[in-house]
């Protein structure tokens, strides 16, 4: 408490009733969670009365460890602290049976969709080339964000192409209660839809916690909102946390107006205003703070920098993209050459994936390390797929998406043919695949030979899965790694020696992440931890976290560089199309207010020092084109007094650009820069 100023103690010294803390970046908003968290428990609630939560795993994490270090080891109930899906897992397992699934449900994460999708499709005769597996997929989690039934889905479809999503979206959903299984959305859809339907278990839901509180508010799509309505309505004891300034996550579902309503939900709600900075210099924060008053809709805040001075952020204006990756490499090899200055101190932030190219061969040419941050998932990886789809089958059967992945996974004599005649005989018989697989003596279509086959690989699980009821996990998952041969499958199908040691380094991982489970898992379970395992994929940050250990240059967008800081940032593109996203200008209204955000969020990544950069030309189709400055730059610098004057200035920049565009060599596109902002 000592350490707190008088905001976050006001904050942590708030216990009852509804509370909004308006928490900047920087502002120390996980801090005061943990103390006001450790203050509930001192003033007298059960810690198990208390619920927290949260978007990733990484900052539930932070915030248990945090809030353990705080209560002592000498208590062993803790607060329920996870991210929302993970919270909608505990309540699913415990009530879904009343929207007819079973409560041992499986989760099926991104191949599993994939496998569904393409059958939907499939079954309405619709080509790839028509509507993929992955753009329907695309389509069904938008309706399930917007909680769009496939009923409603199909009244809301305006083209041939949401209609048809919508038909193979009726078809999806029902394989997957068919399956036993739910995906990603139907998480909190499903808890929702529990709530809204069943009274009697959202009230036995809600009587589990006496306290309520819900870091980055902000980010909070419909359902989530709902959800935690429900939770909280009857005892009002809810405390949210965030920061309207830093929602830019509207392409996801989430709804900024959650933060900016809050009083409106709850009139009698106590606001508290976190401000001051402890992460950037008070030339930083300047900008910062100028550049967001143009968004309109906002709580009002000012950012109060804890640590005054600094370097002035400066702005870069290169000729064309080339020259702009130079000039920001050459800048940074300087930076390196300075006492105490890291690769890992700096980063460069970008709008588009296409932006790094031009970066990533200029750090290669200079030898300067470096990490783009991101790609791909560890739970992608192919082999790590193969053997959580072993898991899975382990523990249910029934899956058939990852039945079908393993049944000749390595290669067993069990062909493609062979796999589709049981599989029409399961639709036939209108039985689960697994079921089929006891009697291929029965189907005629298979041979003697694949029939052993099949024998062997039933005998196989039936003998693991009796096995994983009793013995410890981690010796049955090894085991039978070892008994379906698969190292020696990877050693087959590599074509390098560095690659086999890759992939089996990545099985490696997968048997230590289940050991690491066994030992803190009070009931080790395999179903939940191929629950967690499964939301892993989705809500964590562990390969990002890896990646920003070593020590390199960190380049990464915007979106993924919300919650970090650096002490040298570097925000490139900074122009009209790029930042703001042209599909923004489009639109207008909201969707630049959204922009400004995501470029005040890359402002206040930065400690010590911010570089902007633009290019005066951009290559468009093989021709350079002449680019127009954002209007962000005009506003951060002070040159506009409104955002409608900066869109202005905008717009007759291009105009002027438009009349010229064919006299003016790509040499001489520096001209442009007569319009251009200052620099700062």
């Amino acid at each position: 408490m000592a350490d707190l100023n008088p905001s976050q103690r006001e904050a942590v010294m708030t216990l009852r009733g509804p509370l909004l803390v308006l928490a900047g970046a920087g502002t120390g908003k996980t801090r005061v969670v943990t103390v006001r968290i450790a203050q509930l428990i001192k003033s007298g609630i059960a810690p198990s009365k208390i619920l927290a939560v949260t978007f990733t795993n990484k900052a539930a994490a932070e915030m248990q460890e945090r809030a353990a270090k705080l209560l002592g080891k000498g208590r062993k109930e803790r607060p329920e602290i996870s991210t929302f899906h993970s919270l909608c897992v505990r309540v699913l397992r415990r009530q879904i049976h009343h929207l007819g699934y079973p409560n041992a449900f499986a989760i099926y994460d991104r191949s599993d969709q994939e496998g569904l999708a393409r059958s939907a499709l499939r079954e309405i005769k619709v080509p790839d080339e028509s509507l993929r597996p992955g753009d329907l997929l695309f389509q069904i989690s938008r309706w399930k964000t917007q909680c769009l039934s496939p009923d409603q889905a199909a009244n809301a479809a305006e083209s041939d192409k949401e209609h048809l999503a919508a038909m193979a979206y009726r078809r999806y959903q029902k394989s997957l209660k068919s399956l036993g299984a739910v995906d990603f959305d139907d998480l909190l859809g499903h808890t929702e839809h529990l709530f809204a339907k069943f009274p009697d278990v959202r009230r036995a839901e809600a009587a589990r916690y006496q306290h309520l509180l819900v870091d980055e508010y902000q980010d909070t799509n419909g359902s989530q909102y709902r959800i935690v309505k429900a939770l909280a309505t009857h005892h009002r004891n809810l405390c949210v946390v965030g920061d309207d300034d830093q929602s830019i996550y509207g392409w996801r579902g989430a709804e900024v107006t959650h933060i900016l309503s809050f009083k409106k939900d709850w009139p009698d709600a106590k606001v508290v205003r976190l401000e001051e900075n402890y992460r950037s210099t008070a030339e930083v924060l300047e900008i910062a703070n100028r550049l967001i008053k143009f968004n309109e809709l906002r709580h009002d805040k000012v950012l109060r920098p804890a640590r005054p001075g600094g370097d002035k952020p400066g702005i870069l204006q290169a000729k064309d993209e080339e020259e702009e990756s130079k000039q920001v490499v050459e800048d940074i090899k300087r930076r390196l050459q300075m006492p105490g200055v890291q690769p890992r101190d700096i980063a460069i932030l970008f709008r588009t994936n296409e932006q790094p190219r031009a970066f990533e061969m200029e750090l290669r040419k200079a030898k300067l390390p470096y990490v783009l941050v991101g790609g791909q998932s560890f739970y992608d990886r192919t082999e790590v797929r193969d053997i959580t789809a072993y898991m899975k089958v382990l523990q249910s059967p029934q899956d058939e998406v990852s039945l079908l992945r393993i049944i000749n996974n390595p290669p067993r004599g069990i062909g493609k043919s062979s796999i589709t005649s049981l599989l029409e005989k399961a639709v036939e018989q209108s039985k689960p695949l697994w079921e089929v697989l006891k009697d291929p003596q029965s189907h005629a279509k298979v041979t003697a030979a694949t029939k052993n086959h099949i024998e062997n690989f039933r005998t196989l699980i039936e003998q693991f899965r009796q096995r994983a009821k009793s013995e410890p996990l981690l010796g049955v998952v090894s085991d039978l790694i070892q008994a379906i041969g698969y190292r020696n499958e990877i050693a087959r199908t590599a074509k390098k020696p560095e690659e086999e040691l890759t992939r089996w380094g990545a099985v490696e991982e997968v048997v230590n992440a289940l050991s690491n489970y066994e030992k803190r898992a009070e009931k080790p379970d395999l179903r939940e931890f191929l629950d967690e395992i499964t939301l892993g994929d989705r809500e964590s940050n562990d390969d990002k976290e890896k990646q920003l250990k070593q020590n390199a240059i960190a380049l990464m967008t915007l979106h993924a560089a919300k919650g970090l800081e650096f002490s040298q940032v570097y925000l490139i593109g900074m122009e009209e199309g790029i930042l703001p996203h042209h599909r923004s200008i489009e639109t207008g209204g909201q969707a630049i207010d959204e922009e400004r955000r995501l470029c005040y969020v890359g402002i206040t990544r930065a400690q010590d020092r911010l570089t902007m950069s633009l290019s005066l030309t951009r290559m468009k189709w093989g021709k350079p084109r002449t680019s127009v400055p954002s209007r962000f730059l005009y506003e951060l610098t002070g040159q506009v007094a409104t955002a409608a004057e900066g869109a202005a200035k905008v717009a007759a920049l291009k105009r002027e650009i438009a009349k010229r565009e064919g006299r003016y060599s790509a040499g001489r596109g520096g001209k442009a820069g007569a319009s251009s902002p200052k620099r700062g």
